[in-house]
C-alpha cells in the first residue's frame, strides 16, 4: 500500500528543508540547556521533564503572547563555553528535522548581555561553533543579524553594524529587524537601514504585518528596502500588496505554529500561507522559534500539508522559492538549487514517491 508521505511524521523529517526564518535564541537542545542550567545555578529544577515545562511554551495550550515572549531568557549563559556549547549541539539537531540550508538569524546582544561580552567575540563564537556543527552534518548554513527595536534605537544599530561589518564573515548575508512592530514601526529605522542599502553587502528583513495592518509590510518595503518579510500574515488582506510582492519577488517568511501560539493568528486551519501561495505570492514555511514552542519544522510542514493539501510539489516549490529568496549570489543560487533537486531525487528514490 502506497503510504501518503504527508501524514508520515518519520518520511515528512527526511524531507529535505530550507529555511528563512528561524531564530537562534529560540533554537536549543535542551538537554544541554538542562546542563548549563544546574552547572550555573540557576533556578530550575533538576528534573529535566520539570525544567521542560518551566522553559517552553505549553503545546497544546490556548495562544497567550505574554507567556510566549516569558520564555525568552538572556541570562544562561556565563561563560564563552556555555555560549559555544549550546550553538554547537543545538545546530546539530538540525539534521534530525531534515534541514538542507537555513539562514540561521541570532542577535549577538542576546548571548552578550548578561555578561557584558564583547559583541564581536561572541559573533565570531557563535558562527565558528555553528560553522563546526554543519559542516558535521552537511547542513549548509548562512547567517542573519537580528536587531532588536526593543534594545537599541536606530543609531546605536549603526554603530554595532558598522563594527559587525568589519569582521568580514563572508558567512553574514543579511541583517533582520525584529521586536514590537507596533511601538517602534519602520520609520524609525530609516537611517539605520539606509547604511545597511548603500553598503549593498546585506540583504534586508523586516518583521513586518505580523501583528499590525499591511500598511506595515508596505512601510518595510518602501522605507527600509526589504526584500523579505517575516511574517507578513496581513497581506492577505490586501491584494495590490500581494501583486507588489508577486511582481517584484520580495518573500514572505511565514510561521503557522508560532503564530498561533503568540496569537496573532489564531485560526491556524485558514492561516494566510496557502491562500497566499495559491494567489502566486512568494511564500515560504518556516518554525520561528521551535524549541520555545515545543515543536520542529516539520510539524509546520505537516500542518501546511493537512490544511492547504500541498502536494510533494508544492512543498518542492515552496523550497525553491525559499532558495530564490535567500540572501545570495546568482550563482550560489543556482548550485544550491541544483543540489537541492538532487537531494529531492534521493529522497523520492528512497521512500519510493
Amino acid at each position: 500500500m502506497e503510504v501518503d508521505f504527508r501524514t508520515n511524521r518519520e518520511i515528512m523529517r527526511a524531507f529535505p528543508k530550507v529555511e528563512l526564518h528561524r531564530h537562534l535564541e529560540g533554537t536549543f537542545a535542551l538537554p544541554t540547556l538542562h546542563r548549563i542550567a544546574q552547572a550555573n545555578a540557576l533556578p530550575y529544577s533538576a528534573d529535566f521533564q520539570e525544567f521542560k515545562k518551566a522553559v517552553q511554551f505549553p503545546r497544546d495550550s490556548e495562544p497567550d503572547f505574554l507567556t510566549f515572549l516569558s520564555k525568552f531568557k538572556n541570562d544562561w549563559y556565563r561563560s564563552h563555553q556555555d555560549v559555544r556549547d549550546i550553538v554547537r549541539d543545538s545546530v546539530l539537531d538540525f539534521i534530525a528535522d531534515g534541514l538542507f540550508f537555513i539562514e540561521l538569524r541570532f542577535s549577538p546582544e542576546h548571548f552578550a548581555f548578561f555578561n557584558d561580552f564583547d559583541r564581536l567575540e561572541i559573533t565570531n563564537l557563535v558562527i565558528d561553533a555553528a560553522n563546526g556543527a554543519a559542516e558535521e552534518t552537511g547542513v549548509l548554513i548562512r547567517y542573519l543579524i537580528t536587531f532588536n527595536r526593543g534594545k537599541q534605537d536606530q543609531y546605536e544599530m549603526i554603530d554595532l553594524y558598522k563594527a559587525l561589518r568589519g569582521l568580514k564573515r563572508p558567512e553574514i548575508v543579511g541583517i533582520d529587524l525584529a521586536g514590537d512592530e507596533t511601538q517602534s514601526p519602520p520609520e524609525q529605522f530609516g537611517e539605520f537601514f539606509k547604511v545597511v542599502r548603500e553598503d549593498g553587502v546585506y540583504g534586508a528583513t523586516i518583521h513586518a504585518g505580523e501583528v499590525t495592518p499591511s500598511q506595515q509590510v508596505w512601510d518595510a518595503i518602501d522605507m527600509l528596502h526589504a526584500r523579505r518579510i517575516g511574517h507578513g500574515t496581513s497581506t492577505i488582506d490586501d491584494p495590490p500588496l500581494q501583486k507588489r510582492l508577486a511582481e517584484e519577488g520580495i518573500v514572505l517568511e511565514q510561521c503557522i505554529t508560532s503564530n498561533y501560539q503568540t496569537g496573532s493568528w489564531v485560526d491556524e486551519k485558514n492561516h494566510p500561507l496557502g491562500r497566499l501561495y495559491r494567489n502566486g505570492v512568494p511564500v515560504t514555511i518556516n518554525s520561528d522559534d521551535p524549541t520555545i514552542q515545543d515543536t520542529d519544522l516539520t510539524d509546520d510542514y505537516m500542518k501546511a500539508c493537512r490544511y492547504f493539501d500541498l502536494s510533494l510539489e508544492d512543498l518542492v516549490t515552496l523550497n525553491l522559492v525559499a532558495i530564490e529568496g535567500a540572501f545570495l549570489p546568482d550563482t550560489e543560487k543556482s548550485e544550491l538549487k541544483s543540489r537541492y533537486q538532487g537531494a529531492v531525487k534521493d529522497f523520492r528514490k528512497k521512500h519510493r514517491l
